[in-house]
């Protein structure tokens, strides 16, 4: 089998840790956290910022109707780096390993293109990628079909060709559909041992 032509990474929990429950225990307490989350669904929320909603009115909207969590919501906009993050710097010296030696790396991540630029803006790996597909901006998420055959149309690779991690098994699942090579991320290492597998890096590159 040939080697990849590409390789696509989702963002959240793939490059950065995606847990906003943790960040709002840090910040407000467990149990307030709990209380806050049963009275407002703000995982909801975020998926209308990925679906391509405006960032700030959405999320100052929320909390303009939620007045008893106000301060708490807002946090969602002013602090985003803070939520999205830390960061996975395993995945981060991959991508890079990958790019050092010639292998185009792209993005596929269900997230707002207003909150994509912002963390660009702040977080220099996610402004090297080779190509960046993001579900805000697309008007289409993971894990429509419909968001695989955009990028294959726009890369021009073959689905085999493709080589594609994402944390979650229904993404995977819908791109394994279309017939790309899937790798479910739990670790940084056990996708550094795929991308070692494939042939595109050697355990030292992979820093394995």
């Amino acid at each position: 089998m040939l080697q990849p032509q590409a390789v696509i990474f989702d963002i959240g929990n793939v490059l950065t840790t995606w847990n906003p429950e943790a960040f709002y225990d840090r910040e407000i307490g467990k149990a307030r956290r709990q209380a806050l989350f049963a009275a407002v669904d703000l995982h909801g929320m975020n998926e209308g910022l990925d679906a391509g909603a405006p960032f700030r009115e959405t999320v100052y909207g929320f909390a303009g109707a939620n007045p008893d969590w106000a301060a708490e919501i807002r946090l969602w906009h002013d602090r985003w780096i803070e939520l999205a993050t830390p960061l996975i710097d395993g995945s981060i010296r991959l991508q890079r390993a990958l790019r050092a030696k010639g292998v185009p790396v792209f993005a596929l991540s269900n997230a707002s293109q207003h909150t994509f630029a912002a963390s660009q803006a702040e977080l220099p790996f996610l402004r090297e990628f080779d190509r960046s597909y993001i579900s805000g901006a697309l008007g289409v998420m993971k894990p429509d079909p419909r968001i695989y055959e955009i990028v294959e149309e726009d890369c021009g690779l073959p689905p085999e060709s493709l080589l594609f991690a994402d944390d979650r098994a229904d993404n995977i699942t819908a791109a394994a559909r279309r017939g790309w090579r899937t790798h479910q991320f739990e670790s940084w290492q056990g996708w550094a041992a795929r991308l070692v597998a494939e042939g595109l890096l050697t355990q030292e590159e992979a820093g394995l």
